[in-house]
């Protein structure tokens, strides 16, 4: 099975991630195991690694790149690892990275209908399960549609769309990413097409309904955050805004100290932070890689540290 994947931020992940070479880490969402081989490859005094990933293509491959070292792959998304860490012997873990969105993989193999750049089976399930995109499109109510297209894509021809796509599954069901693509074309007006990509926000919409991704992503990060050890590190990818927020919140809170009403003389709350960031702004792509690696561009990385 092919399964490419260049590692984003791969040497800023090294850098900041404080790998020890004991340590107990987990790549939560282990694709290619492009960031897992190079993590895994510093653990040589006891250390070990443990990959997740829902989508069976990537367990399988991951778990033979990484079979010479000291690492186990599961198939489980992210967000369950506070319940399966303790069944693998291990409660709290060192350090914990977590690169979201849809992989190389996903993107390249047609079949798995994520990308619009070839006409195959709509179907953008990254655990090969349940319910897929050519349903979601043919069943929605037209103001669902509408919600996922504006709240997941920032689609701003949101009403538009959904409305093509409701009209032409009333004639015949939409079936591919070829059809989808024609829909979303036709829906925004030509000058808004010129230069532009009309489809990357809808089909990322519809990919993140499906998957249920923020929502796996709010859960995610409390399960990581749950499970790190004091100083334990937590690094989160992100390639798109609605991500990047949701990061740059979380992290917010969690270093938040005293919430009590200016005015107060003393503190009552008693509330201290829970972590520290790494960096204050996020770690962006080198100039080199964003000429080497096209998928790159938008990407960030945040990191957060545990505090005792």
């Amino acid at each position: 099975m092919e399964f490419q994947h260049i590692p984003v931020l791969l040497t800023e992940v090294l850098e900041n991630f404080n790998i020890r070479s004991d340590g107990i880490y987990v790549d939560g969402t282990v694709g290619g195991a492009g960031h897992a081989v190079e993590i895994v490859k510093r653990l040589t005094d006891g250390g070990k690694l443990i990959g997740f990933d829902r989508d069976p293509d990537a367990v399988e491959i991951a778990s033979e790149r990484l079979k010479h070292y000291p690492a186990q792959v599961v198939q489980h998304n992210f967000d369950e690892m506070a319940d399966v860490l303790p069944t693998l012997g291990m409660a709290l873990v060192d350090g914990i990275l977590l690169d979201l969105g849809v992989s190389s993989h996903q993107l390249d193999e047609g079949s798995r209908g994520f990308s619009y750049h070839q006409d195959a089976p709509l179907d953008m399930r990254m655990s090969q399960s349940g319910k897929s995109a050519e349903e979601l499109v043919n069943t929605a109510e037209e103001s669902e549609l509408v919600h996922i297209l504006y709240a997941y894509g920032e689609e701003k021809y949101a009403r538009s769309i959904a409305k093509n796509i409701v009209k032409r599954r009333e004639i015949q069901p939409i079936r591919t990413t070829g059809m989808l693509a024609e829909i979303i074309k036709t829906a925004v007006p030509a000058k808004e097409r010129r230069g532009k990509n009309p489809y990357k926000k809808s089909f990322q919409a519809i990919r993140i309904a499906v998957n249920g991704e923020l929502d796996h992503l709010e859960k995610g990060l409390q399960a990581a955050f749950s499970v790190l050890k004091p100083h334990g590190r937590l690094a989160v990818i992100t390639f798109h805004s609605l991500e990047d927020r949701m990061v740059k919140r979380q992290f917010a809170t969690w270093c938040q100290g005293c919430i009590c009403p200016p005015d107060f003389p003393v503190c009552v709350c008693g509330r201290t932070p829970k972590g520290k960031l790494i960096q204050k702004k996020p770690i962006l792509p080198s100039t080199e890689e964003l000429v080497a690696n096209r998928r790159s561009h938008s990407a960030k990385l945040r990191i957060i540290e545990r505090n005792d």
